[in-house]
């Protein structure tokens, strides 16, 4: 059981996002369900392909993910719009692996007049491969595909953990 302690502070005020940001397997989506249980949209891609495309390799070729995943992640961003102009509260849980995503969405937040909590949550790579061996045996929306070893190492190398400058809170090893 996840110490979910480092969201306690959260509350789905007007206009308030919270982006989650870490690497497959670090806890995202459970935290991201937390908050949506206390009031936030939760915005996924993956459950928006779950739900429009179903299952990858299944009902969709596994060739055609990215292009899903493009299409969902347009389809959020415009509902993730609409939600800040109505001042709803809203997880976005994505990864935000780059830094120039992360900036990208803090300023359509901002723009729009709401204002963004980045959540990052960092986790070792061998707590990482104990979460993905679970998930793994598993598919549904969050899970859609198995992650192996190599493809969690592409992940660890390519992605750019939050800097100082960008107000992250932390959560070590969530």
């Amino acid at each position: 059981m996840m110490d979910l302690s480092a969201i306690e502070h959260l509350q789905p005020t007007s206009g308030h996002v919270v982006m989650m940001c870490g690497i497959a397997g670090s806890g995202k989506t459970t935290y991201a369900k937390a908050l949506e249980a206390k009031g936030f949209v939760r915005l996924s891609i993956d459950e928006y392909i779950w739900a429009q495309f179903g299952r990858f390799g299944v009902d969709y070729p596994a060739a055609r993910y990215e292009e899903l995943q493009r299409i969902a992640e347009e389809a959020n961003f415009q509902r993730l719009g609409a939600l800040v102009r109505e001042r709803v509260a809203c997880v976005i849980d994505y990864s935000f692996w780059s830094r120039a995503q992360r900036q990208e969405y803090r300023r359509f937040v901002e723009d729009a007049g709401g204002r963004v909590t980045l959540l990052y949550l960092r986790a070792d790579r061998e707590l990482l491969r104990k979460r993905l061996q679970v998930r793994n045996r598993t598919r549904n929306a969050n899970a859609a595909f198995a992650i192996s070893r190599e493809t969690l190492e592409r992940f660890i190398v390519g992605f750019e953990a939050p800097g100082d400058d960008e107000g992250a809170v932390v959560v070590r090893d969530a």
